[in-house]
Formats: structure tokens, C-alpha cells, sequence
């Protein structure tokens, strides 16, 4: 069956288009193999934007539910509530825990990703952790951070295929043989949670670390050692055109000024969006939770937008969505198509993900209807609607 989309302002290509979008079945057809075939079903965009599906390559959880608490429940939960708030596609991330809980993930993500149901599509795992600077180890549960440890990894990766993407401090990785195993399995390498000088992080780079987990979060800038300035992990990235970055754009993590420079200096071709959300996201300001495995993961509480440690001194975690991601953007003051760009596009190459993240003839339909304030009136996870 072949469907249009029509009287939208079609973003794509950076630009907004007064066009049509087409998909039969789970892919996008251009206009051309659409109309020789067809068309069956005419949907009215009303005016508002149509774009390609948000992708989410760092988020833990949502609507009550952590991809940790290694349940089909859980994946099926977090992944329907962020699809309707526009994440076609996302990365199940795991943070810094037992290692049994953490494999019992890794089976069910193996499970369901192929299932048949509702949601957001699982494009490969995320590893955040557990190797990280334990001075920099933010919300990370600090029973579980540690050095890499050979015998340990290799389980790790023994147990799955799905790992896409490993976050670490590259300092605690001697010799980077740490990197050379994941970049040999083809899994990203990602700087998180480091204590790294600039130095340090140039150096890393060089052996694969070529990304960096939710910039400014948990690392280190420009400080002052006995009178001298010292560039930090943060001056690395803007210096080296060969990292890209990945930016939570909840208006709290980050402010605007911050966003706006990172846009500015990195762009949005290196730059990509993210929730970095835990089970919060949706629960109402006042509730408690825990980051983590249910039972097993640590006390956060919902105010003002983010998750908070209980004494209130530190943030513990986000608690957005994609749509808020892109809404903070414009009001930050980049543009529509770049904010939307660095939702879609960007993730998609990040994750190594050829078939998602543009409106081009030949994708996956993940197909977003949205107004003026980003709100979502239809979503479509390869041409199936979700809302």
C-alpha cells in the first residue's frame, strides 16, 4: 500500500520543502515510484513539519521503566514511551553495574529486538561504563566503577554481539588495548566520566576515542595547576575536527550559551542530540526513583525538570525526550533544520545506522508529523503508526 504525505513543510536536506513524503510498507519512496504505483492512502500534514525520526543513541530508560531491570517489560515500556515523543530508533544503554545484571540485559535485548511490537526500533547497545575516573563518575554507582580489567571485558563481549558503542575514560585504558579490542569488533569508542587533560585526550583520540559521551558532563575543562592553565578533555574536542560530540539539550544539563558555542564551533555534522534519560522521564516533579537495575540502582528524585541525587547537590540523570531536545535547541536559537539534523541525521551516523535518519527514497519510514512547538500529531517506525 502506498501512502502520501501531503501538505507538510517537509524537512530535509536542510531545507523545508512544500513536497510530499511517500513509503510503502516500511520504506520511503521517492515521488517518481510512488505516483507509477500508486497512490492508496492520502494523509493531511495540516501544515506542519514532516521530518525524519529521532534517534536517541544514549538513553537508559523512560516512563518508570531501565533498560537494566533486564525485562522485556522494560524494553518494551521505555521504548513506547519515547516513541511518542518522537525516537524512532534508539540505543539501550547500559550504566555501570553487577555484571550479572548487566548480561541479563544483554539476553534481553537479544530477544525483543526482533519482536513484533510498538515502539522505537533498538539499533545496538551502549555501554556506559563501568571503566571510568572514579573523581568524574557523576550518577554512576560508585560500587561498580572501576579500571578496565581484560578478563572482565572479554565476557562483556563474549556474551553479546549487539554492543555498538562503549563509553570509558580513556585514561584508565593502559596502552589502549581496551580500544584496540572494541575497534577491532567494530564497537565506537566513546571518552565518558575521564579526568583527562587536553594533552591526554589528543593522545586518545589517536587510538580511537574519537568521541565524547554527553560533552561538559562528567569531564574535565581548562583548570588551574599551581598558577598554570591547563586545557582539559572539553578543549580537545573543540581542537580536534575529528571528534564529534554528543550534547543532552534538556535546558538544564547544559545551558544555553553552551549549546549554542558547542553548535557554533562543532556543528551540527559533529554534533549529535541526546537524552541520556533514566526511568524518570515522564514521572511527575516530586517522584522518587532509582537510577539503574530496579532494586539494585541508586535513589534519585524528579524536580524541576531532571533527576536529582537526594541531597539535592548534583544532578543524577535527564528525564527528557527527543522532542524536548529539539524544542530547547530553537530556543537556544539554532535553526530548525540543523536542530532537527543533529536529532536524526547525526545519530543516525554515529550509530552506524545507513538505513535511518533521512527522508531519502530507500530508508526506513520513520516518518514524524510535528507543530510549531515540536509537538507530535503522528510518528511512523517503519511506515507503522505509533501515534
Amino acid at each position: 500500500m502506498i501512502t502520501e504525505i501531503k501538505n507538510g513543510r517537509v524537512i530535509k536536506n536542510g531545507e523545508i520543502k512544500n513536497e510530499s513524503v511517500y513509503f510503502e510498507g516500511e520504506k520511503i519512496l521517492s515521488q517518481k515510484e510512488a505516483q507509477a504505483k500508486g497512490i492508496d492512502t492520502v494523509i493531511d500534514a495540516k501544515g506542519n513539519y514532516v521530518s525524519a525520526g529521532f534517534i536517541d543513541i544514549h538513553v537508559h530508560g523512560g516512563g518508570g521503566y531501565d533498560f537494566m531491570d533486564g525485562t522485556e517489560e522494560a524494553f518494551e515500556g521505555a521504548a513506547a514511551f519515547h516513541a511518542k515523543h518522537g525516537t524512532t530508533a534508539l540505543c539501550p544503554t547500559a550504566s555501570s553495574g553487577d555484571f550479572d545484571v548487566t548480561v541479563r540485559m544483554f539476553h534481553n535485548y537479544k530477544a525483543i529486538k526482533e519482536k513484533d511490537r510498538k515502539g522505537a526500533d533498538f539499533i545496538g547497545m551502549h555501554m556506559e561504563g563501568p571503566y571510568f575516573a572514579f573523581s568524574q563518575k557523576g550518577a554512576q554507582d560508585p560500587r561498580y566503577v572501576r579500571d578496565p580489567d581484560k578478563e572482565e571485558y572479554m565476557r562483556f563481549l563474549d556474551a553479546t554481539n549487539d554492543i555498538v558503542r562503549w563509553s570509558i575514560a580513556p585514561e584508565r585504558d593502559k596502552g589502549y588495548e581496551f580500544a584496540k579490542t572494541l575497534t577491532e569488533r567494530g564497537i565506537r569508542v566513546a571518552a565518558a566520566h575521564t579526568d583527562a587533560n587536553c594533552k591526554q585526550m589528543q593522545e586518545a583520540a589517536k587510538h580511537g576515542y574519537t568521541h565524547m559521551t554527553h560533552f561538559y558532563s562528567c569531564m574535565k575543562g581548562m583548570e588551574r595547576i599551581n598558577g598554570m592553565r591547563i586545557a582539559g578533555a572539553i578543549e580537545a574536542a573543540y581542537l580536534d575536527d575529528n571528534i564529534t560530540v554528543e550534547v543532552i539539550a534538556d535546558g538544564m544539563h547544559l545551558p544555553y550559551e553552551l549549546l549554542q558555542m558547542v553548535y557554533k564551533i562543532k556543528g551540527p555534522d559533529r554534533t549529535a542530540l541526546i537524552t541520556d534519560a533514566m526511568r524518570g522521564a515522564g514521572l511527575p516533579d516530586g517522584a522518587n526513583c532509582v537510577l539503574g537495575a530496579d532494586g539494585d540502582g541508586v535513589p534519585v528524585r524528579i524536580a524541576q525538570g531532571v533527576a536529582w541525587m537526594l541531597d539535592g547537590q548534583a544532578f543524577a540523570g535527564s528525564i527528557a525526550t527527543t522532542d524536548r531536545l529539539v524544542r530547547t535547541m530553537l530556543e537556544a536559537g539554532i535553526p530548525l533544520t540543523d536542530a532537527v539534523k543533529m536529532a536524526s541525521e547525526t545519530p543516525a551516523k554515529l550509530a552506524g545506522c545507513p538505513n535511518k535518519g533521512t527522508l531519502d527514497a530507500g530508508k526506513d519510514a520513520d516518518i514524524l508529523i510535528f507543530d510549531e512547538n515540536i509537538n507530535m500529531q503522528s510518528v511512523f517506525v517503519r511506515g507503522r503508526s505509533i501515534l
